[in-house]
């Protein structure tokens, strides 16, 4: 019986499943594919936390997502910490999401 997936999956996946006594077919993307590949990964995973039921759960899918996230900064040359300098720059700046503000509309002052 064959289960087809068609999708990037964690490096170590192959080998486990060949430890199950299955056979993974596989094969190594180009740069343009691995991005598109880790892109819709993302969004997997988005939706995975989405799903989540428990505390646990959820910071498994987060860890999930950051784990694509250094994936994507390193095809851009960059690391995890350049996106938290980034990051940290953008909440000086404008400020994080601590305060829960939901901005409904901007009324015009003429």
């Amino acid at each position: 019986m064959e289960k087809i997936y068609n999708k990037l999956v964690r490096d170590n996946i192959p080998e486990i499943i060949a430890k199950d006594n299955c056979i993974p077919v596989t094969r190594i993307l180009n740069d343009e594919d691995y991005k598109k590949e880790l892109e819709k990964k993302l969004l997997e995973e988005y939706n995975e936390v989405l799903e989540t039921t428990t505390p646990e759960e959820r910071i498994e899918e987060l860890a999930d997502m950051l784990e694509i996230i250094q994936a994507l900064a390193k095809l851009e040359n960059n690391t995890l910490k350049d996106i938290q300098k980034i990051a940290e720059e953008k909440r000086l700046k404008r400020g994080g999401f601590e305060k829960k503000i939901f901005l409904e509309k901007v009324l015009n002052n003429e």
